[in-house]
C-alpha cells in the first residue's frame, strides 16, 4: 500500500497526476489519502497528521508526504526505510516526528534519475517526477538502496518542534506540565505537545495562555462532561492533550489570538 499526505488539495489535478503516475509503474498497488488539506507549505501540520495516522497501516506500507515549498532548490528528496516501512518526503523537517518515533534503517538521497519519471524533472513538480515514481518503485519491492546515494539519517533537516517539560514538584503532588498548542484540525479542536499519558489520576485543568488572559479549562473525559458550548480539556484519540468546545469549534470561540505555538499548562486542579 502507498498512503499519500499534501498540501495540493482537491480543486487542481496534481492529486490525481500523482496517482497515474503511482499506477503506471506499480499497477494494482492501492493508495490511500491521508489527507492534501494540509495549508500550503505547513510541514508543521503534514508532520503531524502523518505521525498521527502512519501507525494504523500495515508493516511495509510506503509512506508519500509532498510538502515542498523547497521544490526545485537545494534542499534533498529523501526516502527512509524504517522498522515500520518507508517514508518518501523531501527533507525540510517533514519527516521530524517520524524520525524522532522511529530508527531510520536507512536514509536515502533519491539522486538516481533512472527511478524518476523523467531524467529532466520540473522544478515545480517534484512530486510527480521524483517522490511519487520513488513510492511506487519501492511499493514494487525495488531495494531503497537502488534509489539514490545512503545518507546519516543524523543529517535530516529537523523541524524546531516545542517541547514539553514536566515541572518539579512537591512531595507527592501530581506533576505539572507546560508545553504549546502544536495543531488546530477541522474540527477547531486546539492539540497540545502535552501528552494525554500525562493526565493525573486526581482532578486536572488546563492553563491556555493567550496575549489577552489566560483561560483555565477543566480537565474532562469527554465532550458531553461539560455544558453546550463551554470549553474543556481532555486526551484526543491521537494521545495528545487538547482544547475542545461542546458542540462548537474551540479555535472560533476563543478567536485569532488562540493559534500554534501558544503556551499551555497541566496543572493539578486545586494548583492557582
Amino acid at each position: 500500500m502507498i498512503t499519500m499526505l499534501s498540501d495540493f488539495g482537491y480543486r487542481d489535478a496534481y492529486v490525481a497526476v500523482m496517482k497515474g503516475v503511482i499506477a503506471a509503474i506499480a499497477p494494482g498497488k492501492p493508495t490511500c489519502d491521508l489527507t492534501h488539506d494540509v495549508s500550503p507549505q505547513d510541514i508543521l501540520a503534514a508532520q503531524f497528521n502523518l505521525c498521527m495516522a502512519y501507525p494504523y497501516f500495515p508493516k511495509g506500507t510506503v509512506h508519500l508526504a509532498v510538502v515542498d515549498p523547497g521544490v526545485g532548490s537545494e534542499r534533498r528528496a529523501i526516502a527512509l526505510q524504517c522498522p515500520s516501512g518507508f517514508f518518501v518526503a523531501p527533507d525540510n523537517g517533514l519527516l521530524s516526528g517520524i524520525v524522532a518515533q522511529e530508527s531510520p534503517i536507512t536514509a536515502i538521497s533519491l539522486t538516481n534519475s533512472a527511478y524518476w519519471r523523467t531524467p529532466k524533472p520540473s522544478f515545480t513538480f517534484h512530486g510527480r517526477d521524483i517522490f511519487a515514481p520513488a513510492a511506487a518503485h519501492l511499493a514494487n519491492g525495488v531495494p531503497i538502496a537502488a534509489l539514490g546515494d545512503r545518507i546519516s539519517p543524523d543529517s535530516l533537516i529537523r523541524l524546531p518542534l516545542p517541547l514539553c517539560q514536566q515541572l518539579p514538584s512537591e512531595n507527592s503532588a501530581p506533576s505539572t506540565y507546560s508545553g504549546t498548542l502544536q495543531y488546530i484540525d477541522g474540527f477547531g479542536n486546539l492539540i497540545s505537545n502535552i501528552p494525554a499519558s500525562a493526565i493525573p489520576n486526581s482532578p486536572w485543568e488546563l492553563h491556555l495562555t493567550l496575549p489577552d488572559q489566560v483561560h483555565r479549562l477543566r480537565g474532562v473525559k469527554t465532550y458531553s462532561q461539560v455544558p453546550a458550548g463551554t470549553l474543556a480539556a481532555l486526551a484526543g484519540s491521537h494521545g495528545w492533550i487538547e482544547i475542545a468546545c461542546n458542540g462548537k469549534s474551540a479555535a472560533a470561540v476563543l478567536g485569532e489570538s488562540a493559534t500554534v505555538g501558544m503556551a499551555v499548562s497541566l496543572m493539578p486542579q486545586e494548583v492557582q
